[in-house]
């Protein structure tokens, strides 16, 4: 309205006149031309245009112009200034303009291009393509700011129309008339009024007015409009994408642009899906921070619009550096596992797959990390594949990439990761990617590097069981596997053929074209006289039968379907080709028959196949190893045969018996004989009893149901040996009797060995009784084996483990067996036991207790016998259901005596030496199972020892598996560590508190020492394994700690972590006053460490812990006999245990001065045995040890001192002065004492551990003394002092090191004089850093041995640099001193020494060659 009074106050008649005129001019059709002359010559604005070239049209034509717009613009510019009416002219053009652009559809023809005008068909001189009209007339400087104000009024006219169809609406054109002027003449107007628009006009307009800011404003408006838009932004987030659009055209300061970052970055979780791209885009392109990479807001949604955020964040770590930086470390800062997501994921894949070789190590170092410290976890993994499949493929190259690397891993908690990604690339993506995934996995499987190919097999197998008919199309890669198989383990084999049989021979037979090929190869391994490649055929047969012969399951019944008897009969021929070609050779036939009973414990086989395979079983074991017990035995033996081990008494008439004597002397007699050809199929080797009694239980377990009542009768019936006694006659028997004899302990115990497998888990009390006495057998012939191989020196025991190389690991030399016959001495007194276990000294003592049996008395060493942990592999391997039998209680001699045995007959307990055993094979299997190994790499000389022999079945299970059956034994064993306690405490109380007295009875007390010690090894390994740090097995680790927490406070509600970490801590502590040795000692307290550390609160304990290993250190231990504890396994414990102790203590530096400073000095003019009196265990002989762990914890202990920063305060520098003053005084005091204990070892850790802490004293203690120094001029001088006395001695050793030309010392001499001589310059640097240069003067130091005399061979040499600092005047210049005097009082400046190391009248300096 107000815009119809302005116009209406000027109003001229000729416009009226023009516009009726040209309405008229619509109806008479070509007569329009005649008629525009006469139109445009009235009117102000008509009449300049005209002048200027342009023709206005009607009737929807397009504007004409006659000339170029540059011409015509001038034009216009001349003529309103050469008007005699200017500038009043100006509003009347304006008032025409107005008036004519009044009908819409002019308007809209003013705001569209111009067309050049034609003239007698000729171009004219106007260019092809011209602006509106209105546009060239915003180029007239005197005419913009006018026609912009009518523009800008004449818009919300059209804010509400739509635009024509297919065409552009009236608002955008008008705005487009704004953009790229040449030049604004008001543009803070201009924008003002642009964003006075926006707040008003809807959300189309809103959208083209923002997004055309850039193009229209003048940079000098540019922050000004940004602060609006930034404020729009945070209003209205339906914004978003244009204000964005935006701000990143804008040109903005770095202010301002930060602050609008922080903007954008706040409504980030407000965007809409289909607006993140832009959003990512600007954000990322023109932000450093990528602030929020764990936003939630991509989960679900549109995939397309996922593409295009991750296109945009591609594009911006490509180009720009510092946002793959910041990418990294906004991932890396996320601490918690519930804040990561998907997107981080994403991202790291992105920025692995950029050319930037930077990036792409950072990715995969970082996603390494998370995924070692747990914090992006599988669950995170599998929904990123779950839910953007589609997002993941773009990314396919960096996954297979990051999924080799993973997978090559050492970490036991990497490489099932990377395993992870393959499954999930080859179930989530499509065929090209499956054909990727196999290759890489054959790739991974043929390396030979142990760990990666279980894990590789371990995939494979598992894709088999999940996508057969995808793994299908590549079983011709999988089967190129086949030509590699020299590199593999039998484990690894029996995974290979697993998985290829069931690709070839499932129920379905997707890979049915590889079956020739799975033929031919197993064929060929048969016939091969190499027994490797036999094994390998066996090994291979046998799984294939198990793929042929399993039960299928019909698809839609819950019958099973039968196997046809074509199958049938491929299973039996098959069957039969391995038997006959396995006859030849007891060893594989042996591997057969284990093959084959582990085939049946592990698959379901098809009812026909199992039961032709049990009776065969059956009746070949009835004829080849069990004969009736008779009058007497037939034949000539070395030994005089004799019916042993009997436990049906009642049944000695008419029983059974195991034909062994008379088997092994047939066997013994054929190989004599050498005779190939006479040898019969018939012929029965001993070394097939044990594999095919295990295949016969097996069989039995299947076919009733795990009742053995069929097979009973063997667990009692005796064995066909010799008398035992034979063992002490040993001395008189010939090379080949010895043999016999120790082949045929063997075979017996490990005849033994399998019954208790086959029948520990029965339930009736008589069977459980059997089992007992069975173990009770097995430890009494190892003792009786220990004596008779100590008699037998060179002696290569019988095959059981029948998948490996037959000779690994075998070094029995004699001379190895001779100094195995040295045991210590209290293992001789167990020899005599009927009931005992000889392997547990290896894993108490490992065999390193030279120095103890020196000094045992000599009757001890009358009963040789040799450590069985060399002969471990010739054992029949224990099943973890043997464990079980640790749920019997403990058997006690004092029960035995009171009751005299009525409690044994009513309830089964075990015997200590057999607790031993049995804790003993618990601990090697935990050890091979939960202990990661820091590497699974071979090396490069791979050793002839393999450590997996003997643990085929436990290979089988996984870890969480063995955690798990050790998680339910816990409560048993609690129950035996509470007895063994109870028994020492008792022990203890009978001798009034005294180890060695009357009450203790050696034998006994050597058994359950050791079951205390395996029980709290035991406990720590399983805590101690890293599965427990996983998320999945927290529930586990609950139940774990449970079991001791319950034991101190039971029926309590279910507790948090934390609390029962508190409780089982609690009740382990008590029994640290029981302990009977300091290796025992040593695992209570790891125990308890693991415990703390299982808890999420580690330091909570740490006083606790230090407390406890400080009080075993505090205390004299005494062995049952009343000697000291000593040798190589007492230092080893005691190292580690002042290791814990220094550790944990509140105060290292303080602790280390006590043991040094009070400790040490106790012994320094004591006897050899005499022993500190307040470090009990601190002797000359231990003093080694002390001297170690102190070194590398003070070294430790200085590296941790928190360096010095220039803008610390005076009370911070001061607390770091005080910390590396007592850290100088410890390193002093332990230098000096190198002049007493002058031994080479001991010298040899002064030296590596005094170079170590001189160099954490240059990096981080001499800048505290730049800061320092001027502050605390005296604590300075003091520090450099005692620090110079003690570099003064490292230097006098380094002499001693040359004179007396030793190796291992002299190898330390080149880097402890280079940290000595940057001591010397590091100084006079702080001094001239604090003006004090001239307080530093250099005089020749001469070299001198310990004792402080001159090396006189040397003398000419010295050339070591000193610098010297005055004590009383430390800022003027010293008087100086002559050469020699400087030189002669060198000596005596140590001898001026106290304990804190000050010095009286002595000048600082040290020195360096």
């Amino acid at each position: 309205m107000m815009r119809k009074k302005r116009r209406s106050s000027a109003e001229k008649t000729e416009p009226t006149d023009t516009t009726t005129k040209a309405k008229k001019s619509r109806t008479n059709g070509r007569q329009s031309k005649q008629t525009v002359p006469q139109e445009t010559t009235e009117g102000v604005f008509g009449d300049f245009l005209r002048k200027a070239g342009v023709t206005l049209k009607t009737g929807g034509a397009p504007n004409e112009i006659a000339v170029d717009q540059v011409v015509f613009q001038k034009r216009i510019q001349q003529q309103l200034q050469k008007s005699p009416r200017y500038p009043g002219i100006v509003q009347e053009f304006i008032t025409g303009l107005e008036s004519f652009i009044e009908d819409t559809e002019r308007f809209r023809n003013c705001l569209l291009p111009c067309v050049p005008q034609l003239s007698d068909g000729d171009s004219s001189s106007a260019s092809s393509f011209q602006e509106s009209l209105l546009r060239m007339l915003l180029g007239v400087e005197t005419l913009q700011t006018s026609i912009i104000n009518t523009l800008l009024e004449k818009l919300p006219e059209f804010m509400f129309d739509s635009a024509a169809d297919g065409g552009l609406g009236v608002p955008r054109l008008i705005i487009n008339q704004l953009k790229w002027l040449d030049r604004v003449v008001d543009t803070k107007d201009l924008a003002s009024k642009l964003m006075e628009l926006v707040s008003v006009a809807p959300v189309e307009v809103q959208h083209d007015i923002i997004t055309s800011l850039p193009e229209i404003l003048e940079d000098s408006q540019h922050d000004a409009a940004a602060r609006q838009l930034h404020s729009l932004l945070q209003e209205n987030t339906q914004l978003t994408v244009p204000v964005l659009d935006a701000l990143s055209s804008l040109n903005l300061s770095s202010l301002l642009l930060t602050e609008i970052r922080g903007g954008v970055m706040s409504t980030l979780a407000a965007v809409q899906l289909e607006d993140l791209p832009v959003v990512a885009s600007q954000s990322r392109v023109k932000s450093k921070a990528a602030a929020a990479p764990t936003s939630s807001s991509t989960a679900g949604g549109s995939q397309d619009s996922v593409v295009l955020i991750l296109d945009s964040v591609k594009s911006a770590v490509r180009f720009q550096k510092t946002i793959s930086e910041a990418w990294i470390k906004a991932i890396e800062s996320v601490d918690e596992v519930e804040d990561h997501r998907v997107i981080d994921l994403l991202v790291l894949f992105i920025l692995h797959s950029t050319n930037a070789n930077q990036s792409r190590r950072a990715a995969e170092r970082l996603l390494k990390a998370k995924v070692r410290t747990g914090l992006i976890q599988e669950a995170l993994l599998q929904k990123t594949f779950r839910d953007f499949a589609q997002v993941m493929r773009g990314q396919f190259p960096s996954i297979l990439a990051l999924s080799q690397s993973l997978l090559r891993s050492p970490d036991p908690c990497v490489a099932p990761f990377g395993a992870q990604m393959y499954r999930h690339a080859f179930t989530a993506f499509d065929s090209y990617c499956h054909q990727e995934v196999v290759g890489s996995l054959v790739t991974h499987v043929c390396s030979g590097v142990g760990g990666e190919v279980d894990m590789a097999l371990e995939l494979l197998c598992g894709l088999v069981q999940e996508k057969p008919s995808e793994m299908a199309l590549y079983a011709v890669f999988a089967k190129g596997i086949l030509d590699y198989m020299d590199n593999l383990s039998p484990q690894q084999i029996r995974r290979l053929f697993q998985f290829l049989s069931r690709l070839a021979f499932g129920q379905h037979q997707q890979g049915s074209h590889i079956q020739d090929d799975m033929h031919i190869v197993i064929r060929k391994q048969l016939s091969s006289t190499v027994p490797k490649y036999k094994r390998i055929g066996i090994i291979g047969a046998v799984m294939v039968v198990g793929s042929m012969g399993a039960l299928r399951p019909k698809l839609k019944e819950s019958q099973n379907e039968p196997l046809s008897q074509e199958m049938l009969r491929q299973v039996t021929g098959l069957l039969e080709l391995v038997r006959w070609s396995s006859e030849s050779s007891p060893e594989a036939a042996a591997l057969y028959y284990d093959e084959l009973a582990n085939l049946i414990l592990t698959s379901a086989l098809d009812p026909q196949v199992q039961e032709m395979i049990g009776k065969s079983v059956l009746n070949d074991f009835e004829r080849d190893f069990v004969v009736d017990l008779g009058p007497e035995v037939k034949g000539s033996f070395p030994f005089p045969p004799r019916v042993m081990y009997n436990l049906d008494e009642e049944e000695t008439q008419g029983g059974i018996a195991i034909n062994l004597l008379p088997l092994l002397a047939m066997d013994v007699q054929n190989k004599e004989n050498q005779n190939p050809m006479k040898k019969t199929k018939e012929q029965v080797s001993p070394l097939c009893l044990s594999p095919f009694f295990r295949l016969l239980r097996l069989c039995e377990e299947k076919q009733y149901h795990a009742d053995l009542e069929e097979i009973d009768g063997l667990l009692g019936c005796p064995l066909m040996l010799t008398d035992m006694d034979v063992v002490e006659k040993m001395e008189s028997m010939s090379k080949a009797e010895k043999d016999f004899l120790c082949t045929l302990l063997f075979h017996t115990i490990n005849w033994f060995r399998e019954v208790v497998n086959a029948f520990c888990s029965q339930k009736g009390t008589e069977m459980k009784m059997k089992v007992m006495t069975r173990l009770q057998n097995v430890t009494y012939l190892q003792t009786l084996l220990e004596r008779a191989l100590a008699g037998t020196p060179g002696f290569i025991p019988p095959v059981c483990n029948f998948d490996g190389e037959q000779t690994d690991g075998i070094v029995l030399s004699s001379s190895a067996q001779l100094s195995k016959t040295k045991k210590d001495g209290t293992g001789k007194k167990r020899k005599a036991s009927s009931k005992n276990s000889s392997d547990r000294s290896s894993q108490l003592d490992d065999g390193n207790e030279a120095e103890e049996t020196q000094q045992e008395q000599p009757e001890k060493e009358s009963r040789p016998g040799v450590s069985l942990a060399a002969y471990r592999q010739f054992f029949r391997e224990l099943d973890l259901e043997v464990l079980s039998v640790l749920q019997c209680g403990l058997l006690s001699r004092s029960l035995l005596d009171s009751e005299l045995h009525t409690d044994v007959r009513e309830e089964v307990l075990l015997g200590p030496a057999e607790l031993v055993f049995l804790l003993e094979d618990m601990l090697r299997k935990l050890e091979f199972s939960l202990t990661a190994s820091p590497t699974k790499r071979a090396p490069f000389l791979k050793g002839r020892t393999d450590k997996s022999v003997g643990f085929s079945h436990l290979q089988q299970k996984t870890s969480r598996d063995v955690a798990s059956c050790c998680v339910q034994l816990m409560p048993a064993l609690c129950s035996h560590l509470e007895n063994c306690h109870n028994h020492f405490q008792t022990v203890l109380s009978e001798n009034k508190g005294v180890v060695d007295g009357p009450a203790t009875d050696a034998q006994e007390h050597q058994l359950m020492s050791s079951c205390y010690q395996l029980l709290l090894q035991v406990l720590n390994t399983t805590l101690s394994w890293s599965g427990f740090s996983q998320p999945g097995q927290r529930g586990l680790l609950k139940k774990a700690l449970g079991v001791l927490a319950g034991r101190l406070k039971e029926g309590e509600a279910e507790l948090a972590l934390e609390q029962l970490a508190k409780h089982s801590f609690e009740y382990l502590l008590n029994f640290r006053s029981t302990t009977p040795s300091l290796s025992t000692a040593l695992c209570l307290s790891q125990l308890v460490s693991t415990v703390s550390e299982r808890g999420g609160n580690a330091a909570a304990y740490r006083e606790q812990t230090a407390s406890l290993a400080r009080g075993f250190l505090t205390q004299s231990w005494v062995t049952a006999s009343g000697e000291r504890e000593r040798g190589n396994t007492f230092n080893k414990a005691l190292h580690t245990l002042l290791s814990i102790y220094l550790e944990h203590a509140a105060d290292v530096l303080k602790a280390v001065e006590e043991i040094a400073g009070q400790g040490v000095s106790e012994i320094l003019n004591a006897s050899k045995d005499e022993c500190s009196a307040s470090w009990p265990t601190l002797n000359r002989q231990t003093f080694l040890v002390f001297y170690k762990v102190l070194m590398a914890e003070l070294e430790k202990a200085a590296r941790k001192i928190p360096a010095c920063k220039m803008n610390d305060s005076s009370e911070s520098q001061c607390e770091k002065l005080l910390m590396w003053n007592l850290a100088v005084r410890d390193f002093h005091i332990l230098v000096n004492l190198v002049k007493v204990f002058d031994s080479r070892p001991v010298l040899n850790v002064c030296l590596k551990y005094g170079r170590l802490f001189l160099e954490s004293f240059l990096k981080l203690g001499m800048p505290l003394l730049d800061y320092s120094f001027k502050r605390h001029k005296e604590d300075v001088q003091s520090l450099l002092k005692t620090f110079q006395l003690s570099t003064r001695q490292l230097h006098h050793m380094c002499g001693h090191s040359k004179i007396h030309q030793d190796t291992s010392l002299t190898n330390h001499v080149p880097a402890v004089k280079k940290s000595l001589e940057l001591f010397i310059y590091r100084v006079k640097a702080m001094l001239t850093l604090n003006n004090c240069q001239e307080a530093f003067w250099m005089g020749n130091l001469k070299n001198r041995n310990l004792k402080g005399e001159e090396i006189l061979s040397q003398r000419s040499q010295g050339s070591d640099e000193e610098e010297e600092e005055g004590e009383e005047q430390p800022l003027s210049p010293l008087q100086e001193e002559s050469e020699d005097e400087t030189l002669d009082s060198d000596a005596d400046d140590v001898k001026k020494t106290n304990r804190g190391g000050e010095l009286e009248q002595a000048p600082i300096s040290d020195d360096s060659e």
